[in-house]
């Protein structure tokens, strides 16, 4: 089954064709950080604009990579949530018409289950059951997957998204957008342990994460010592990292123990961090579990981790009706 999957939850317009549910065909991702550099985030008006203006042309250059045609499609899906709620209309509203015009059979998925499925793009492929840290700016949660399509949230975050904190710590550094890439650069050139930070341990023993009070040490600490200098920022962006880093994978760690399960997955975009990546797997070495990552072009948004899981759903039988709509809160397990 040759699928087509769209993806535009936030401020990548995505599209990917692929094969089997695993053999990508052609994928094409285009950024908006240009965009929204200015800003030092993203300004949901002006991503769903800059969908509008994309999603066509990059469709068409995904299936022209594939060398084939919209009547060669079995099947189309979406990224239906969650995300901008003006972002998702815009991937739903073309896929339906495609799927309408067509005659294709339709079908939405969940961008965090996408992340997921990213990890089935590449050999070794994980095995059920395992956890999953899906972490980028939006999400980070632990999930439990038994099955394909079952899964089951054992921990969250509290407040921000580590990739959230990953920016607005590189915005109060002046060091830009997006701030995953430039903290990572920034801090191999400072001494993690220069600053003391605090790490958010949840006082019912979930695993659940908290970035607030990080951040918020980190603002007090550059106020209190602006302006910085150079030196002084890289040790800023390096003990950030290190604690982001630690906290994320004593979490995972901490979960994989008490739901006895010794094969771990990593994805989103933070995951695409290499201290992150780095710890993790040292951490899973030393207790001889498996721990599977996708290449860094697979963590961040792309469409064919949306067409790989939306492959799978369309095989079950799984159909959309035309009248599906976009859901910014949903939800996944």
């Amino acid at each position: 089954m040759i699928v087509l999957g769209i993806e535009t939850s936030c401020d990548e317009t995505a599209a990917a064709v692929l094969d089997g549910g695993r053999k990508i065909l052609g994928s094409v991702v285009a950024s908006q950080d240009a965009v929204h550099g200015p800003y030092g985030g993203v300004v949901p008006e002006l991503a769903s604009r800059r969908h509008l203006e994309v999603v066509l042309p990059v469709i068409t250059q995904a299936l022209g990579q594939a060398g084939l045609g919209l009547t060669d499609l079995h099947g189309v899906a979406v990224t239906q949530g969650p995300g901008l709620v003006g972002s998702l209309l815009i991937g739903c509203s073309v896929a339906k018409a495609m799927a309408y015009a067509h005659g294709l059979p339709l079908v939405g998925v969940n961008h965090l289950e996408g992340h997921i499925y990213a990890a089935f793009l590449e050999e070794p492929a994980p095995t059920y059951p395992f956890l999953a840290l899906v972490v980028s700016g939006g999400h980070t949660a632990l999930y439990l997957a038994r099955g394909a399509g079952r899964y089951e949230r054992i921990g969250q975050t509290r407040d921000d998204a580590a990739g959230e904190a990953f920016d607005k710590v590189a915005k109060l550094l002046g060091l830009g957008y997006p701030g995953g890439p430039v903290i990572e650069t920034t801090a191999r050139l400072g001494d993690p342990k220069a600053i003391r930070l605090p790490t958010a341990q949840m006082s019912d023993g979930a695993p659940d994460f908290s970035f607030s009070g990080l951040k918020t040490a980190v603002s007090l600490h550059v106020k209190r010592h602006a302006p910085l200098a150079s030196r002084q920022v890289a040790d800023v962006a390096a003990s950030f990292q290190a604690t982001a880093v630690k906290m994320l994978v004593s979490k995972t760690v901490g979960a994989a123990q008490r739901t006895d399960v010794r094969r771990i997955v990593l994805t989103g975009g933070v995951a695409a961090n290499g201290a992150l990546r780095e710890a993790l797997q040292q951490e899973c070495q030393e207790r001889g579990w498996d721990l599977h990552v996708p290449s860094r072009a697979l963590c961040t948004d792309n469409a064919a981790m949306i067409a790989a899981a939306g492959h799978d759903r369309l095989v079950a039988g799984e159909r959309a009706p035309l009248t599906m709509n976009a859901i910014p809160d949903l939800a996944l397990g």
